[in-house]
């Protein structure tokens, strides 16, 4: 069987993305997986089916590349929205259902702006804060980013006693002049990627929290692949409304694979 393909990516978050509007592609984890290990096969972050849906403009299945089902990907939204409008399904605005629900994306040139779901709970624990923004995330401050071993401490709160099974994604973050620095540990990939958008969010949501931030802001984060911001309104304690990730994504190449 012959599978074609493209290849995108966000600030440096790299995804297989798939026209499945005509619903051939049936899932499978051990194919998933496959297509996505750098040695064996085309190689990303995750992978993305586009389906038809009769009330939103498309519907987007994301896959981590462990080929299984995954919860929502910031990055993954973004790109999959540029996919949309390269197929021509949308223009430079599109409304698409995710497994989170609805979320809406605006295109500027390579710039792709993503709302994402409300958050109204965050669990904090000295310096370190749990939220989902569409996954779930744990939040760390550390003060020498560059040389922490990121997998190590990663892998270790991921599969924790209260983590193992559904696992969480985690986020260590350090303030760097007029932003965060992120380095990010991602369940499904089991190691550290270049940028993760629901994380990102995680982190500035968390920083309002720790900054006592309140009101409209506009919070910039430096991911190992690029700069990413993240655009929202606290509105009480734990209350966090249009918020929207924010950042670069680009087509990669496209090609044919037999499986």
């Amino acid at each position: 069987m012959e599978i074609r393909f493209s290849k995108y990516q966000g600030a440096g978050n790299d995804f297989i993305l798939i026209d499945d509007r005509a619903g051939q592609i049936r899932p499978d984890t051990d194919l998933f997986n496959r297509l996505c290990n750098r040695r064996f096969g085309i190689g990303a972050d995750g992978l993305m089916l586009v389906r038809d849906h009769p009330e939103f403009d498309f519907e987007m299945h994301y896959f981590n590349a462990d080929g299984r089902e995954g919860s929502m990907c910031g990055n993954g939204g973004r790109c999959i929205a540029l996919f949309a409008r390269d197929l021509g399904i949308t223009g430079s605005e599109t409304h698409f259902l995710a497994v989170d629900g609805p979320h809406r994306a605006s295109i500027s040139g390579e710039q792709v702006s993503l709302e994402m779901k409300d958050v109204n709970q965050i669990e904090r624990s000295g310096n370190d804060y749990i939220l989902d923004t569409g996954s779930p995330h744990y939040v760390r401050m550390e003060n020498d980013l560059e040389n922490l071993d990121v997998v190590g401490q990663g892998r270790a709160i991921r599969y924790n006693e209260r983590f193992r099974d559904q696992g969480i994604n985690v986020n260590f973050v350090q303030p760097v002049a007029d932003r965060f620095a992120v380095r990010t540990y991602e369940r499904g990939v089991e190691n550290e990627t270049f940028a993760c958008g629901t994380g990102v969010t995680a982190v500035a949501l968390a920083m309002a929290v720790k900054e006592q931030l309140y009101g409209d802001q506009h919070i910039t984060l430096q991911a190992r692949g690029g700069t990413l911001s993240v655009r929202f309104t606290r509105t009480g304690e734990q209350s966090f409304s249009g918020v929207y990730l924010i950042g670069p994504a680009s087509f990669v190449y496209r090609g044919e694979i037999f499986i």
